[in-house]
C-alpha cells in the first residue's frame, strides 16, 4: 500500500475527506522525523517505535577489490515493530 492508497482507505474508514487524512498523515511523519532527528525516542505502543542510534566506527571490507575499509561512526534510525503489528505479520 503506497502513500494515496493508505490515504483513500482511512478517509474511507473514518468518513473525513482525503485532503484532511493527506494533510494528518504528512504532520504526523513531519513530527516524528523532528522528535527522532532531536534525539527523542517515538513510540505507537502495540505498532512501532522509532529512535536515533549511534553507529560504532568498524572495519569493512570492498567488496570489488577485497582491500579493508576503516566505515567511520554515523547515526541511523532504528525502527522496531511493537507487538500488535508482529502478531498482524504472523496471520
Amino acid at each position: 500500500m503506497n502513500k494515496t492508497e493508505l490515504v483513500d482507505a482511512v478517509a474511507e474508514e473514518t468518513g473525513l475527506t482525503k485532503k484532511d487524512v493527506g494533510a494528518v498523515i504528512d504532520g504526523m511523519f513531519d513530527l516524528i522525523c523532528k522528535s527522532v532527528s532531536q534525539g527523542e525516542k517515538v513510540a505507537i505502543p502495540g505498532m512501532l517505535s522509532f529512535e536515533q542510534v549511534q553507529r560504532k566506527a568498524r572495519k569493512g571490507f570492498n567488496p570489488q577489490t577485497g582491500e579493508p575499509i576503516d566505515i567511520a561512526a554515523s547515526m541511523a534510525v532504528k525502527v522496531s515493530a511493537g507487538a500488535k503489528l508482529k502478531a498482524a505479520a504472523k496471520g
